[in-house]
């Protein structure tokens, strides 16, 4: 990753919803279900937040939610295609892995559409198995039979 590219935690509901939007709306293969993508904005305000930049300017992001008293969930994360496999995800992270841990949370886990359903996701899958998630399990209608749940895990080493 270049040095003009750096990660930040967002306070602010109001910028983490702008750098969301900004975001996802650039995204449509991944966020193109309208209701969808306005729920994962709006949500987006009341959790822990992360953003890269280039400069001044937005070009990724990641929240977390806790979704229970040991784990975390990787709720949402959208980085703009010019800055695909530059390490800006990785990035993204690492930041919200280590504040995970600081926070005194055993695991992370994610939720993408199962590997083998369609492209993009396959690559989503490969890069949060990169990342070194586990998969756990499959919920086949969870959201829908077209878009079966994969759920990864990893553990938080504190």
């Amino acid at each position: 990753m270049n040095e003009r590219i750096g990660v930040k935690q967002l306070d602010d509901s109001d910028v983490k919803k702008r750098t969301a939007r900004e975001i996802l709306e650039a995204l449509p293969e991944w966020f193109g279900i309208v209701q969808a993508r306005e729920e994962y904005i709006e949500k987006s305000a009341s959790l822990l937040f992360f953003a890269a930049f280039d400069k001044e300017n937005p070009i990724g992001f990641l929240a977390l939610k806790e979704t229970g008293i040991h784990t975390v969930e990787l709720a949402v994360m959208g980085v703009l295609k010019p800055y695909h496999r530059q390490g800006v995800g990785r990035a993204l992270f690492a930041e919200a892995k280590k504040r995970a841990s600081l926070n005194g949370y055993s695991f992370i886990q994610v939720k993408t559409v199962q590997m083998g359903c369609y492209d993009e996701y396959d690559r989503t899958n490969l890069f949060y198995k990169s990342l070194g998630f586990k998969e756990f399990e499959v919920f086949p209608t969870l959201w829908d039979e077209a878009n079966p749940c994969q759920i990864y895990v990893m553990g938080i080493k504190q």
